[in-house]
């Protein structure tokens, strides 16, 4: 087993995946805290948006090798990497959602959870 370097929390991978995600300049990133509601699958769903393909593969490597960095932790799951539309990495108990804008609003998860105390988080100045 991987021994890590912080201890590994689901507040701690949360901010590392903004982190990660601020890195790269990832917009709208929203943190979904599901930690309250019944049969919720992690505690945290973050989503952003990239404009790119090229962003949102450059979002989703900033985001895993942050993590890396700090905990040694890979994720559990990775799934839409040959797509390039969605991203998404399953670290349990949080679950990060890299989107390319128009498929984010397809999809729309914050709706999905709209019962979930929802952080908006502001760009970093430039």
């Amino acid at each position: 087993m991987k021994s890590t370097l912080v201890r590994q929390d689901s507040d701690t991978l949360a901010d590392l995946v903004i982190r990660g995600m601020q890195d790269k300049k990832a917009s709208d990133i929203v943190v979904l805290n599901l930690k309250e509601l019944k049969n919720a699958v992690a505690d945290y769903f973050i989503i952003c948006s990239a404009n790119s393909d090229t962003q949102l593969d450059a979002v989703a490597r900033s985001v895993e090798e942050e993590i890396e960095k700090v905990t040694g932790e890979s994720p559990w799951q990775t799934e839409g990497r040959t797509n390039r539309e969605w991203v998404l990495l399953d670290y349990v108990d949080v679950v990060v959602h890299v989107f390319l804008r128009d498929r984010r609003k397809f999809y729309a998860l914050e709706e999905l959870w709209g019962d979930a105390d929802i952080s908006y988080i502001e760009a970093e100045p430039a």
